[in-house]
Order: structure tokens, then sequence, then C-alpha cells
């Protein structure tokens, strides 16, 4: 039997009255989020039974089909979900183009199982640190990343100078960049000691990108270190002092009590 091109043209497939929607399927194999195998397949980096689909209402069975993403086939894999944290100078990416390190990468060699596909769940900057989610979990992901559910998310912020009650309002009442309202839910002032730069609790309920680095950077504020310390019920204390540990079925539903 021949082996399927690697980049077949995109073609029709025959109707499937039952099935599972395909960028599901590949969400729940661990190809990656909802959105992503999304683009995969608009894409027409997705074959099943060896043509390219590029349709995102297609259905498959995976017991009678075969799918595959740039030819290599696709099989469920066992879901697992870790809660990590990031140090800096690392993407949030499974790979890099520019050869940078990644938190895929740093993951594996922390333990988390090599054979499955991670992804993060949500994004840290390069430049961040502190808790951040790994799955291959897709539905997790999408129900995470869904505009309805805002996961509260808590981050400690060390700035170059003491806020002032002023720029606290501001933050919690939205500050405006580049056409985005930034804003808030909390922001704490925390006791500074002697030598140490002053630094800020600050709790957001949504997360645009580098929102609070742009946000405190409009009030005349720079972001000296960041680091998250909180997602939904999920704190430091819950790594029991490790740089990864899996979360056990009991907090995954914690966490999605937070949806």
């Amino acid at each position: 039997m021949k082996s399927p091109p690697l980049n077949p043209e995109p073609g029709p497939l025959p109707p499937l009255p039952g099935g599972v929607r395909l960028q599901k399927f590949l969400a729940a194999a661990g190809v990656g989020s909802r959105r992503h195998c999304e683009e995969l397949i608009t894409a027409g980096r997705v074959q099943v039974d060896g043509t390219a689909v590029t349709q995102l209402g297609t259905r498959v069975d995976p017991d009678r089909q075969r799918v595959a993403v740039d030819g290599r086939g696709v099989r469920p894999e066992p879901h697992r979900t870790y809660l990590a944290d990031k140090p800096r100078n690392l993407m949030c990416t499974s790979h890099d183009p520019e050869g940078r390190p990644t938190i895929v990468e740093w993951a594996a060699r922390m333990g988390a199982d090599r054979r499955l596909r991670l992804y993060t769940i949500g994004r840290l900057d390069w430049d961040s640190e502190g808790l951040i989610l790994l799955t291959n979990d897709g539905d997790l992901a999408h129900a995470f990343a869904h505009p309805r559910h805002h996961v509260e998310k808590e981050y400690r912020a060390w700035t170059d100078r003491f806020a002032t009650r002023e720029q606290i309002a501001a933050m919690i009442e939205g500050v405006e960049d580049d056409g985005e309202l930034l804003r808030a839910l909390s922001v704490v002032p925390e006791a500074s000691r002697p030598g140490r730069p002053p630094s800020l609790r600050i709790v957001l309920g949504e997360g645009r990108n580098r929102h609070i680095r742009r946000m405190l950077d409009a009030l005349g504020l720079r972001v000296k270190r960041l680091r998250r310390i909180r997602i939904g019920p999920l704190t430091e204390s819950a790594l029991r002092g490790k740089p990864l540990r899996e979360l056990s079925p009991a907090e995954l539903d914690s966490l999605a009590r937070d949806f």
C-alpha cells in the first residue's frame, strides 16, 4: 500500500453522517488548542485518508479513517495537564523558528511526558515568569480561552517607583493603549523592604498581549520584574516546591468550576 503524499491537493470528502468534527478530534488528540487546529485545517496541513481537508465543518470517524497532520498520523493521547513555574527567557511555544528555548522543551526536562503533544493554555511573555498550564487536552484549552470564561489571574509586578493612588485608581478604571482598554480587577501595593523595588499585586479578569506592562507603562511606571502567582484557584503552593507538577482530577475539577 502506498503511503499518502505529504502535501496532497485539497479535495472534497464524501459526506459522513456521524463522526466528530475534525478540529475537535485533533484538539482531543493533543495536536493543539481547537483554534490552532482550525488554523491547521484552513492552511491545508490536515489530511483525511490521504486527502487534504480545508473545510472546518468536516466530520471524521477516527475508527475508520486515517487522520494526519503534515503526513504524520494522529492518534488520541491520554489527557495530562501540568502546572508549571515558568522561568524567564522561555518562549511559550512548542517550537521557535529563531531557535530560542521553549517551555515545552523545558517541561520535558522537568519531568513532563515527552510522548505528549503539550502546549500552553495562555501565554507568558519571554521576560515574564510564574504559573502557567501545559496540557494536551484541547477541550480544556478551548473552555479556558472562551471569551465568556474569565478565569482570574494574579500577578506580582515590581516597578521602578511607587504607584500613586491616582495611578492605582486609573488601572481599575481602565487605561487606553493602542486602541485597547486595559484594566485590572484589583491592585494592591505591597510593603517594600529597604533596598528592594516596590511591588504591586494585580488581578486580571482577562489578559491582553503584554497587558500589565503596557498598562503600567502608559501610566509612567516601568516594570522591572513580573511574576504570575495565581491562576483561578491554583496558587504557587500547588506546585509543592516543584518547578512542574501534574494536576490531579480534583484540581482540574476545581479549575473547571472557575469557568
